[in-house]
């Protein structure tokens, strides 16, 4: 068998004539490798899109991905497998997988730092230790039931199949455990340091057991028993030699390319060459290619930004399209048909449920001995049983060395899915660290407005304001929105917090980020970070320019979390106002158009809306300041605010009025005014959806509107008495509103417009109520002046002031004053009611 499919594997061409000239692609090898890695792909990015929802790595989708295009499904269809996935295409698909696990392996060697194992001290040493030993025991009790039960299985000698075993029920995942911890903001908490120091020795020693494993499966084709020590003695040598001779060369070569920045290009080359040396002479000595390529990535230094543009320069190619291909030869080695009977079914159960117990119970109690309190013991536990990518290569090398057979691979694999699978669930069941704000007052020290509180801009000792970034589209706006909202030289100095919201992503370079921009859980100022970060720089001359003290920070979160982190530091950094940048901004080359960043951008902006225990500014920029920062002498702006009423629009004319002290800044403010009572009211109507239907307070319909009233009045009088002879103040009379303010907008007299969210409208806003919103989370008159294609030429602020007794909100429904019918929020069409509301 094996020679016939030498002597077809030798009979394939590499590419075709063409189908012009009667060539079938799918008969060549490059051109199938094509259609398997764009197939491979398809598949693993649908499930992963399915499985994103429920917070899974890539490496589920990948590993599940990888078991439907073999035998155990889309396999079983003689066609497909003998086009798509034929047995002569092997050798080609597992030698460029193997490629690409090389590299990937080299990726887990330069995110493991050993000098934080050293730091980690006894503690995560022991639990590492119990971590490992007790399910590694358990691994070989398991073994001999396996080799007992399962046909075929004892086919192998006991040595390696006991090893195996024991590495592949031991093993932590080191990679998918860090992208768990990041994904949970654990990885810089005390129990994810602790679980990354704990996971980082045991990879160390399932590598050493793993050697082991291979060097006495190998000699299993010898009559020498010397051959295994051989191997190993040479192995160590390897190691030796990495550590002590390669190592400081890798640190002068970091330090010669760090200092020759972009032009660093013939370093990166001899490294990477140097990757597949390592690889090869691993191979040669008998172990495995990926074990050089590891332990050459642990001589890399972690300081510096070598490390970062190697990864920069790899990890996509590999992470992407290589490594994908690898877990696809693995599903076509998996036959999860293979399991039959409750024999088979019953044999899984015990290997999941051993592995599971042995590596949880050995951590916890361990934990427990080192004092952590039973919730952290039990989580760390659970965080130490991750399996995934390094627990799949384990038992493909089991395989190869034909110390697995079919059926104990599979069940091992399932065994593997399993365990990652219920990691991140089971952690957020069982330990939920302490968030970092709460809505709820805290007794003054933040500016927590209630409606009829006094405005966080009256702070005497300093105003702290918190702006976010995208990236560096929104630099210059936001840079020329704080030089105009820092007033006079009269006015409380300015603090000014950056912070710059990063994706969490599958991305080697995202989780060192993660680890090198958090502090406990939360981001944090990083000087020398910043000193070579393009977004930081940037803020950094603009507080020397302008005399601001600016602190950039970076938050790398999933995009569901995002938000936590923006109010965590909202809290933690005492700030008044959180100024964040709209999902949509003005496209490049165009007057009035708007790109939009993606709806996990809008979902952040609304989460924070929803949830920040200070004032928040949305910021809908159409190239405010003319998209290039300026220094405080050359800013000259024409700001417009309009104010209807409300707590919202309060606070919008208090800013307004912050603006007006700046020289360069030329504020004018717009009142709406109507007589009589007000025409309509509210009420709230929770089954309307939000996405299309304006959000007010749950208390509108209690307000006391006369009471409001003398607050409006008082507002636009010590307004107009502090600004008296800098601000131009006109009354307009509430005819037909939205055109209004939008004839304001497309004015281009102004290049700002500054709006109050409106969750306590006045009569005029609340009028609006009916109208279907485009994005509801600006009220009725931001959402009309950020719509897209409505001829605004200018920026749009809309301020929401933060009100601790009634952050609630809900769909209304508008209720006809005076009248038995009411207006559907959602829809527009009349539903009867019962009387007056």
């Amino acid at each position: 068998m094996a020679a016939t499919l030498t002597n077809m594997t030798n009979s394939i061409k590499t590419s075709s004539n063409g189908a012009w000239q009667g060539d079938n692609p799918l008969h060549f090898a490059f051109p199938l490798l094509i259609i398997q890695i764009i197939l491979v792909l398809i598949v693993s990015r649908s499930l992963s899109l399915l499985l994103k929802p429920l917070r899974q790595p890539n490496v589920i989708a990948e590993i599940v991905g990888g078991i439907l295009l073999g035998p155990s499904a889309l396999g079983r269809i003689e066609a497909f497998k003998a086009r798509m996935f034929p047995s002569w295409s092997t050798l080609t698909l597992e030698t460029v997988a193997s490629l690409g696990l090389v590299f990937f392996l080299f990726l887990v060697g330069l995110e493991l730092d050993l000098r934080s194992i050293r730091r980690s001290g006894r503690r995560a040493l022991s639990i590492a230790m119990a971590g490992i030993s007790l399910p590694f025991a358990c691994g070989v009790g398991v073994a001999f039931v396996l080799r007992s039960t399962v046909p075929g299985a004892d086919t192998a000698s006991y040595a390696p199949f006991l090893v195996f075993m024991g590495v592949a029920l031991s093993i932590t995942a080191f990679p998918v455990l860090a992208r768990i911890l990041a994904e949970l903001k654990l990885l810089t908490t005390p129990l994810g340091e602790t679980a990354m120091a704990a996971a980082a020795f045991n990879d160390v020693a399932a590598w050493i057991l793993l050697a082991l494993a291979v060097a006495l499966s190998g000699g299993e084709h010898h009559k020498s028993p010397l051959i295994p020590v051989w191997v190993l003695l040479t192995g160590a040598a390897f190691v030796a030699v990495q550590m002590v001779l390669v190592r400081p060369v890798m640190s002068w070569v970091a330090r010669r390319a760090d200092g020759q920045g972009e032009g660093s290009e013939i370093w990166i080359c001899l490294t990477l060459m140097a990757v597949l040396v390592s690889g090869f002479v691993t191979d040669l000595i008998g172990i495995h290619a990926i074990f050089g390529a590891f332990v050459f990535g642990l001589t890399v230094p972690k300081e510096g930004d070598f490390a970062g543009r190697l990864i920069e320069r790899i990890e996509d190619f590999i992470s992407v399209l290589l490594l994908p291909l690898y877990f696809a030869s693995s599903g076509l080695k998996t036959n999860v048909a293979s399991l039959n009977g409750g024999r088979a079914w019953g044999l899984l159960a015990l290997v999941i449920s051993t592995a599971c117990a042995g590596k949880i119970i050995g951590t916890f109690a361990v934990a427990l001995a080192c004092k952590l309190p039973v919730k952290e013991a039990f989580a760390l536990g659970v965080l130490m049983n991750t399996k995934g990518l390094v627990e799949l290569i384990v038992l493909n090398i089991g395989k190869e060395r034909k110390v697995l057979n079919e059926e104990t691979f599979a069940i091992l694999v399932l065994m593997a899915i399993f365990t990652t699978f219920i990691t991140t669930p089971a952690v957020m069941a069982v330990y939920k660290p302490a968030r970092h704000y709460d809505q709820q007052d805290k007794s003054g020290k933040l500016s927590c407005a209630s409606s009829s509180s006094p405005s966080f801009f009256k702070d005497p000792k300093e105003l702290r304001v918190l702006a976010c970034v995208h990236g560096h589209r929104d630099v210059p706006s936001i840079i020329n929105l704080v030089e105009t909202i820092r007033g006079g030289t009269k006015k409380s100095p300015l603090k000014l917090y950056i912070l710059h919201l990063v994706e969490l992503t599958e991305r080697s370079s995202s989780i060192i980020m993660a680890h090198r921009e958090r502090r406990n859980g939360i981001p944090f100022n990083n000087p020398r970070r910043a000193s070579r970060d393009q977004i930081g720089l940037a803020f950094q001359a603009y507080g020397s320019l302008g005399r601001v003290r600016v602190r950039p920070m970076t938050a790398v979160s999933a995009m569901p979390t995002m938000h936590e982190d923006v109010c965590n530091v909202a809290e933690n950094k005492r700030v008044a106002l959180v100024v964040v940048p709209f999902h949509k901004h003005r496209a490049a080359g165009e007057e009035a158009g708007m790109e939009n960043a993606g709806p996990v951008w809008r979902a952040v902006n609304q989460r924070v809306l929803k949830e920040a225990t200070c004032t928040v500014a949305v910021l809908v920029d159409r190239g405010f300041g003319g998209e290039r920062q300026v220094g405080p002498a050359e800013v000259a702006h024409g700001v417009c605010v309009v104010f209807f009423g409300g707590p919202d629009d309060r606070e919008a004319l208090e800013l307004a009025g912050r603006m007006a002290e700046h020289p360069g800044v030329t504020v004018t403010a717009v009142r709406f005014v109507t007589d009589g009572e007000p025409a309509v009211k509210l009420r709230p109507s929770p089954l309307k959806s939000t996405e299309k239907s304006y959000t007010f307070s749950t208390a509108v319909d209690g307000m006391d509107h006369e009471r409001e009233k003398e607050l409006d009045d008082a507002a636009v009088e010590e307004f107009t008495r502090r600004t008296e002879g800098a601000v131009r103040y006109e009354e307009r009379p509430a005819r037909n509103v939205v055109e209004a303010v939008l004839g304001l907008g497309r004015s281009k007299e102004y290049e700002l417009i500054v709006v109050g969210k409106g969750r306590y409208p006045s009569a005029m806003v609340a009028e609006l109520a009916g109208r279907t919103a485009e994005h509801a989370e600006l009220g009725p008159i931001g959402d009309a002046l950020a719509s897209s294609n409505n001829g605004v030429v200018c920026s749009v602020l809309v301020v929401q002031q933060h009100d601790v007794v009634h952050s609630e909100e809900t769909p209304v429904s508008l209720v006809m004053h005076g009248d038995d019918v009411a207006v559907d929020a959602h829809s527009g069409e009349p539903e009867v009611t019962s009387g007056q509301s």
